[in-house]
């Protein structure tokens, strides 16, 4: 990113593109390859710059739907149930990771330098992303002792507020932070200052403004999605898993 930020929008600061210059040296994974077209991105950044949305595009519409989640779902929800998949296997990653910390410290008495702050690079990314998943899949916390009281119509009006709740949060919290945010983290490429020394705050920060941005139009698309659908009276029963329990009857032997 560094070379992308010299390349297509350079400060005005001759100091700040020396620091830059001087990141993108530090960290960059192909130092032997020259910039295209002259400047700094080297082919394999322009190449994983062109892969990204491809990827996700192409996730998107190839994502299926597991049975158990969400049956409702809609086309517009494919973008969402992609990044799920993409965090299921961060997950996977995260753990891997960790796994190999435990082996190598315990073992062999030689602990890595970067493992730890992966995993929380990592983690904070899987948390944004599963919350995102969570709207979406209409899982997230919700008491439902008075909402299941009212009638349909008055239950829209209460969504309605809630989602109008949602979007005036995300928007001030994203108009509050964005120069702090963009500007003097994403924008410098601010690093962690450690040994392995992760850009966390140039990606955690701003991902936690897109994140609750898509958060607030997946209300939005819920909204939409559910001003139809028939009352639903909530029960405890609601919250147990019906094929995990006669998973765990065959597993124990009861019929």
């Amino acid at each position: 990113m560094p070379a992308f930020i010299l390349d297509l929008y350079p400060p005005d600061n001759p100091s700040l593109i020396e620091i830059l210059r001087q990141l993108h040296e530090r960290k960059d994974i192909s130092p032997g390859l020259s910039g295209l077209f002259g400047g700094y991105a080297d082919p394999i950044d322009w190449l994983a710059m062109v892969l990204v949305p491809v990827t996700f595009i192409w996730g998107s519409l190839t994502v299926r739907v597991a049975h158990n989640e969400f049956k409702h779902w809609r086309q517009i929800d494919r973008p969402t149930l992609f990044v799920s998949r993409v965090t299921m296997i961060i997950i996977i990653v995260m753990s891997c990771i960790m796994l190999y910390e435990v082996f190598l410290r315990y073992i062999f008495e030689a602990p890595t330098l970067w493992a730890n702050e992966m995993s929380q690079w990592l983690a904070c990314f899987v948390f944004l992303c599963s919350g995102l998943y969570a709207m979406q899949q209409r899982c997230h916390i919700r008491i439902f002792l008075l909402y299941d009281m009212l009638s349909r119509n008055t239950q829209r009006v209460f969504d309605v507020i809630a989602v109008i709740i949602v979007c005036i949060t995300a928007f001030f919290l994203v108009y509050g932070s964005y120069i702090q945010v963009f500007v003097n983290k994403f924008y410098k490429w601010e690093m962690f200052g450690t040994a392995f020394d992760p850009p966390l705050p140039a990606t955690v920060l701003p991902a936690i403004l897109v994140v609750i941005t898509l958060i607030a139009i997946q209300s939005v698309i819920n909204l939409f999605a559910d001003w139809n659908e028939v009352k639903v009276l909530h029960t405890a029963v609601d919250e147990v898993d019906q094929e995990e329990l006669e998973a765990l009857k065959r597993n124990v032997g009861v019929q």
